[in-house]
């Protein structure tokens, strides 16, 4: 029997470069993202991969049997869906609020679920696809990330309450034991076409319920490791639909997002010190015993005293949290900085893994006001250092300033990693008032014998202090 060589064509050579050098792209960007400094080259790099990606498939993919390229008409649909993308994206982009910018990361990753869950269950029944656990596999994680990050994003806007219960965390075991026998089930099931379909449908119910039950319980605290998850859910579905494509490109991008996220998810659990199996089964966060503890006495301070305590110190220390991004204070406490290293004072940035309400949001926060990267100190490396420094500011952190994470079991945040901010020398906290943390828990770090408390908006009072500091 002769066997017939087959040669690709000069298009399919061309396009298969095109996705190995696309993938190159995705790295270099990804190099770029590690460092503030270059970050937005990265985003360049990274989208001109895609850029890349997606036009060389339209104009050379060809059908593997008929050898035909894709129709005009689905060509047409495909470049009005991706200006009508491009343009919504952009408006979003140049109009969101850098407050708002988790509830965006979290919208992100309900689209990329949704796209990836829809590719799947159009392609389920599709008799030339060759791998129903892929197709399986990108239905249920694409469901679970889109569903879980709509309920994330109702969380941060404020919209959706947390469920705080026990019994919860065995209702999002029963719905995970129920996804993994349903896989299972279609797998090895020789059932009739029909009753397969409907079971699918059964499947992606069961996962848009679990991805809302396994994100209500989790505290607003958490928050930055189940959007780290998501993303990375996010990314393992894309791989998925790569593969039931066979696309290079959307198999290696969905894969880097897929391992970043989860390398980032592991590194924010060890920042919590949670397990990962607390996050998928929900049981994360939320709730905790009150404290038996006296709440003690708050002392203020008053902003010129504040101005003086902090001009005459040698190292001073800012906790940047939530309050800063929502007060948009980060240009005022950069000049406040600024200020204060002319005379001589030597300025940090203490960072928390999980501050905010996203990985990464100090420093993005941060880097917008263009403060220099070597002043932002992971928690970490600042921590020895606390005691030997003068002042400490904390501008709109909680949770993680905490004390209550290392001297109360029955707090939620027990052994939770925090910046001890306690071991300064001197403590200033600048809230709006004496309102909980996304916690809801106590911060005795108030009634603290070092601590005072500077209340008001955190962009009026640094205002206050960059004047005080100035007339001195």
């Amino acid at each position: 029997m002769n066997t017939i060589l087959q040669i690709p064509s000069n298009g399919v050579i061309l396009l298969e470069f095109s996705y190995l050098l696309a993938a190159i792209f995705f790295v270099v960007g990804l190099k770029f993202l590690s460092h503030p400094d270059s970050a937005r080259k990265g985003n360049l790099w990274a989208a001109a991969g895609m850029l890349l990606a997606m036009f060389t498939t339209m104009f050379l993919h060809k059908d593997a049997e008929t050898m035909e390229g894709i129709k005009s008409a689905n060509l047409v649909i495909i470049l009005v869906a991706i200006a009508v993308g491009s343009v919504v994206g952009a408006i979003i982009a140049r109009k969101i609020k850098m407050t708002a910018m988790p509830q965006l990361v979290s919208f992100f990753n309900a689209s990329g679920g949704a796209a990836s869950a829809l590719v799947a269950l159009i392609e389920f029944s599709n008799p030339d696809n060759q791998s129903a656990l892929v197709t399986l596999l990108g239905l249920v994680i694409g469901a679970i990330a889109f569903s879980g990050s709509m309920i994330a994003y109702g969380k941060l806007n404020g919209n959706i309450k947390d469920i705080f219960a026990k019994w919860m965390s065995y209702i999002n075991l029963l719905f995970m034991f129920a996804v993994i026998a349903g896989v299972i089930f279609l797998m090895v099931t020789d059932a009739p076409v029909e009753t397969q379909q409907i079971m699918v449908y059964i499947l992606l119910a069961i996962a848009l319920i679990y991805g809302v039950t396994f994100v209500m319980p989790i505290g607003g605290a958490d928050m930055p490791v189940v959007i780290s998850l998501l993303n990375s859910f996010t990314g393992i579905a894309a791989a998925m639909a790569g593969f039931i494509y066979q696309n290079q490109a959307m198999i290696l991008g969905g894969i880097f997002v897929g391992a970043a996220g989860m390398i980032l998810t592991l590194l924010m659990c060890k920042a919590m010190n949670r397990s990962l199996l607390n996050v998928i089964i929900g049981a994360f966060g939320g709730g905790g015993a009150a404290s038996d503890r006296e709440a003690g006495t708050v002392k203020e301070v008053s902003v010129t005293d504040a101005a003086v305590l902090l001009s005459y110190s040698s190292k001073v220390v800012i906790v940047p949290g939530y309050g800063l991004a929502v007060a948009q204070a980060q240009h005022v406490c950069n000049e406040m900085e600024k200020l204060l290293e002319e005379n001589g004072v030597e300025v940090k940035y203490a960072i928390h893994p999980v501050a905010g309400r996203m990985p990464g949001h100090m420093n993005v926060l941060l880097a917008e006001a263009d403060v220099p990267y070597d002043k932002l100190v992971e928690m970490d490396e600042i921590n020895p250092d606390m005691p030997n420094t003068d002042v400490v500011v904390v501008i709109g952190a909680n949770d993680v300033v905490n004390p209550a994470a290392l001297d109360e079991p029955s707090s939620p945040i027990y052994g939770m990693p925090i910046i001890k901010a306690h071991e300064a020398k001197n403590i200033i906290v600048m809230k709006r008032g004496m309102g909980k943390g996304y916690a809801a828990i106590e911060n005795f770090l108030f009634y603290d014998e070092k601590t005072r408390m500077l209340f008001g908006n955190a962009k009026d009072s640094l205002q206050k202090l960059v004047t005080e500091i100035k007339s001195l």
